[in-house]
C-alpha cells in the first residue's frame, strides 16, 4: 500500500496535468514510474517506459492525423519524429516539475548531463502507467493533446522541421554534392551546467556554424540550426 504522503505528493502531479483524481488510477503504477533505478534494479520506472513509449507514439500519430487528414506520410514522420524525441518529452516533464516526483539516488541526482534523459524516461513511464490504468487513452490524451498540438504547429511553421541536421544535410547535397561534418569537443561544464558539448560545422574546409548541448547530438543540432539559418537568410 502506498504511503499516504506519497500518495498526496502523486495526487500534486495528477491535478498539474488536469487528470482528474479518479479511482481509475492506478497509484502504485504511477509511484513505479517515477521511481529511479538507482533505487531499485527490479522495481523502477524501466518496463513502463517501455510501454510509455509506444503510448506516447500512438497519441502523437492519433493527433496528427486527426488535426492534419490531408499531410503526407512523410511530414506525419517528420513532425513525429520531434515529438516523441527524448528532448521534447525531456522539455514537457520539465514544465510539469517531474523532477520534484521522481524518487532518486543522491548520487544520481546531481548528474546534471543526465537529467534531460532521466526526465524524458520518467515522461514515458508516467504514460505507460496512466495508460495501464485503464487500458486506454482516457487519461493521457486529454491533457497531452494541446501541448502536441501546439509544438506540432510551431515545427510545421519551422522550415527545418525542428530537424536542421536533416535539412542542412539536404541543402548541401543539393548544391553541392557533399556532407557537412561535425567536429565534437567536450567543455568544461562548471557550476552544473548542462552543456557538455560544443559541435562545429564543417562544408569544404569553412566552419558554417557552432552549437553547444548537454549531448553531442544536441550540439550538432544546435550547430546545424545555426548554419542552415544562415544558408536560408
Amino acid at each position: 500500500m502506498l504511503d499516504p504522503r506519497r500518495h498526496k505528493q502523486l495526487e500534486k502531479l495528477i491535478a498539474k496535468l488536469g487528470i482528474p483524481v479518479t479511482d481509475e488510477i492506478n497509484w502504485s503504477l504511477l509511484d513505479l514510474a517515477l521511481t529511479h533505478p538507482t533505487l531499485s534494479q527490479t522495481a523502477n520506472y524501466q518496463q513502463l517506459e517501455f510501454v510509455g513509449d509506444s503510448v506516447v507514439r500512438l497519441a502523437a500519430s492519433e493527433l496528427l492525423l486527426e488535426t492534419y487528414p490531408d499531410a503526407t506520410v512523410g511530414e506525419f514522420s517528420a513532425i513525429r519524429k520531434v515529438l516523441v524525441s527524448d528532448q521534447t518529452l525531456a522539455e514537457i516533464a520539465q514544465s510539469f516539475g517531474f523532477d520534484n516526483y521522481l524518487l532518486i539516488a543522491n548520487s544520481a541526482a546531481g548528474d546534471s548531463a543526465g537529467k534531460g534523459s532521466r526526465l524524458a524516461d520518467a515522461f514515458e513511464a508516467v504514460l505507460g502507467a496512466l495508460y495501464l490504468s485503464t487500458t486506454t487513452m482516457a487519461l493521457v490524451r486529454p491533457w497531452l493533446d494541446p501541448i502536441l498540438s501546439d509544438l506540432a504547429i510551431e515545427i510545421r511553421n519551422d522550415p527545418a522541421l525542428h530537424n536542421y541536421k536533416d535539412a542542412l544535410q539536404e541543402w548541401t547535397q543539393g548544391k553541392y554534392k557533399l556532407l557537412p561534418e561535425y567536429k565534437i569537443s567536450e567543455i568544461d561544464t562548471g557550476h552544473g551546467s548542462e552543456e557538455r558539448f560544443i559541435a562545429e560545422v564543417w562544408l569544404k574546409e569553412e566552419c558554417l556554424g557552432e552549437g553547444k548541448g548537454r549531448t553531442k547530438k544536441s550540439a550538432e543540432q544546435a550547430a546545424a540550426k545555426e548554419a542552415f539559418l544562415a544558408l536560408i537568410a
